[in-house]
């Protein structure tokens, strides 16, 4: 993505928090054609070596593009909406401490 010119470019590690991805990135485009640029790009690179996408949404839009990539999931989106969706920030949250009904 950084030969995309991706911006802000954030890896996060998710394999204490969740089953369905080891790694999530999110990057930044400067508009949706960039995006949908970068997204389109990811895909051809993964694919050339040899790892097919399991899906791509958004990319008709490409306000945010998710890339999923099996292991690693990506976000691409246009500043505002990353800012509005702040998924960093959701997923640096504390992990979740056991229920009342769990401790019983």
């Amino acid at each position: 993505m950084e030969d995309s010119k991706g911006e802000g470019i954030e890896v996060l590690d998710l394999t204490d928090r969740s089953t369905f991805a080891d790694y999530m990135i999110v990057a930044s485009g400067t508009s949706s054609r960039q995006v949908k640029a970068m997204a389109d790009r990811l895909v051809q690179r993964a694919k050339a070596s040899g790892c097919t996408p399991l899906g791509v949404e958004g990319d008709r839009e490409a306000e945010w593009v998710l890339v999923d990539l099996a292991d690693v999931v990506v976000h691409l989106m246009l500043p505002q909406t990353r800012a509005f969706y702040n998924l960093e920030k959701l997923w640096s949250a504390a992990p979740p401490v056991r229920s009342s009904s769990a401790q019983a």
